[in-house]
């Protein structure tokens, strides 16, 4: 049997959108609860059960192996995040509206 390589383990759907082989989850979701949040591989299989151990170990070496490229890949991600959370905040789905505006009859209720 061959030996798997490093990149054997991911689907490079795009420059924006590398994902873990037979799953949903993209490298951003493994680097991001491993660097931000200080998990343990094992944590983070825990965590995602539909991925496993190795395939965690495998994303951590693909990140140290190109630690420049991943980066920049995350730096993307958590800014494309905040500019849609900003776009959802100035332009809110309608029934987000009407649950606020629901919200506020209820408070103005309970203080009359």
């Amino acid at each position: 049997m061959p030996t798997k390589q490093i990149t054997d383990y991911f689907n490079f759907l795009s420059a924006e959108d590398v994902r873990l082989k037979d799953s949903r989850i993209g490298i951003e979701t493994i680097l991001y609860e491993y660097l931000d949040c200080g998990r343990s591989p094992e944590e983070i299989a825990q965590i995602y059960q539909t991925i496993s151990l190795e395939q965690v170990y495998a994303t951590i070496l693909y990140y140290l192996q190109n630690k420049e490229s991943v980066s920049s890949y995350m730096k993307n991600w958590i800014e494309h995040g905040h500019k849609m959370r900003e776009q959802q905040r100035l332009n809110p789905p309608p029934v987000s509206e009407k649950l606020r505006q629901i919200r506020i009859e209820r408070q103005t209720k309970h203080q009359a």
